[in-house]
C-alpha cells in the first residue's frame, strides 16, 4: 500500500481487508553520553514511525555495529536501554544482528500492525485542519553543544527527557479521532517534514512562531551556534519553500531547520474535532501544541 514512492515514515503491506503490517527500521551513533539512554532513545526513535503511520508496533530486531574494544558494560546499557523501552512500549525485541563498527551505532527494525482505515499519511492534510505537535524543538541544537562539552548538565537531562519518550500517546490520539495525517519530526526538521506533508497534501501550512514550543534551552544554544550540520542542508533543502516573518532573526530560522532524534509527531487535526481532541490530551497527560493551520495554496508561511 506504501513503498518508496510517497515521503511517507514506513512501508505498509495490506494483510486482509481490515489489516496491513507497518514496517521500518532506524539506527544512529550516540547522541548523548550516557550508554542507557542511548539505547532507549534509539530504540524510542526507531519505534517512533510506526506510531506516525496510526500503527502499534508489537516486535522488533536489534540493529548493532559496536566497537570490538567497547566494553562489554556499555554494550549491555545500550541493548537495556533499548529493551526496556520497547517493553515499555508493549514491543518484543526477538533477536538481531551485530557488526564491527569503528563507532557505536545502535537501532531497531520494527513491526507493527495498523487498522486499513486509521492508517495516517503525509498527503491527508485538508485546508482548515490545525496543526498539532506532541514534542517541543531543539533537541539537535542542544545534543550538538553536548559534543562540542558546551552543554550544562540541566538542559541535557530536559531534552533526554523529551527523546526517551514514546510517541505511543500522540499516536493513540490520532487514532481514537480518526486522524488522516500524521509524520514525526526528526531528521529534516520541522520545516522540512512539513513541507513534505504540504507538497503531498497540496496545500500551505502557516505556523505561528510564538506557538512553538520549544525546550527551555533552545534558544541559549541557537545564540550559542550549536547547530549540527544537518541544520544548514535542511535550510539549504527546504529554505526556498518556506517565507519567514522578517521579525525572526537568523537563530530563531535556525531552529525550525534544526534536525531532530526522537522528535514528536506532527498532526493535522479538523478544526471539529480539536477541542474535544485537546482535552482528552490533557486527561491522559499527552503534552499538545496548536502550532498553526492549513490553507489553500502551497509552501510554507511562519509568522
Amino acid at each position: 500500500m506504501i513503498g518508496l514512492q510517497p515521503p511517507d515514515d514506513a512501508a505498509v503491506w495490506r494483510v486482509d481487508e481490515t489489516r496491513a503490517v507497518v514496517l521500518t527500521t532506524d539506527f544512529f551513533t550516540p547522541v548523548v553520553d550516557d550508554a542507557y539512554d542511548y539505547g532507549a532513545i534509539a530504540a524510542a526513535n526507531s519505534m517512533s514511525d510506526i506510531y506516525a503511520m496510526g500503527g502499534l508496533p508489537f516486535m522488533a530486531l536489534n540493529i548493532a555495529a559496536l566497537p570490538p574494544d567497547l566494553p562489554v558494560e556499555l554494550t549491555s546499557r545500550i541493548l537495556l536501554g533499548g529493551a526496556e523501552k520497547a517493553r515499555e512500549a508493549g514491543v518484543v525485541i526477538a533477536g538481531g544482528h551485530t557488526v564491527q563498527d569503528k563507532e557505536p551505532k545502535y537501532g531497531l527494525a520494527v513491526l507493527g500492525f495498523v487498522d486499513i482505515a486509521k492508517i495516517l499519511t503525509k498527503n491527508g492534510i485538508r485546508p482548515g485542519d490545525r496543526l498539532v505537535m506532541s514534542k517541543p524543538l531543539g533537541f539537535g541544537v542542544t545534543t550538538t553543544a553536548l559534543k562540542r562539552q558546551q552543554a550544562r548538565d540541566a538542559h541535557v537531562a530536559e531534552v533526554v527527557g523529551w527523546m526517551k519518550r514514546l510517541n505511543k500517546g500522540a499516536g493513540q490520539l490520532a487514532n481514537r479521532f480518526e486522524l488522516k495525517a500524521a509524520t514525526d519530526v526528526t531528521g529534516f526538521s520541522l520545516m522540512g517534514h512539513a513541507w513534505e506533508m504540504a507538497r503531498s497534501s497540496a496545500v500551505a501550512l502557516r505556523f505561528d512562531y510564538d506557538r512553538l514550543p520549544f525546550v527551555s534551552c533552545a534558544r541559549f544554544y541557537a545564540e550559542a551556534w550549536t547547530f549540527p550540520g544537518g541544520a544548514s542542508d535542511n535550510k539549504l533543502y527546504f529554505g526556498s519553500h518556506v517565507q519567514f516573518n522578517p521579525r525572526l532573526d537568523e537563530a530563531a530560522q535556525m531552529l525550525l531547520f534544526d534536525p531532530q532524534t526522537s522528535g514528536g509527531l506532527l498532526m493535522a487535526v479538523p478544526p471539529h474535532k480539536l477541542d474535544d481532541f485537546l482535552a482528552a490530551a490533557k486527561e491522559m497527560d499527552q503534552p499538545a501544541w496548536v502550532v498553526g493551520e492549513a490553507l489553500e495554496g502551497q509552501g510554507i508561511q511562519v509568522v
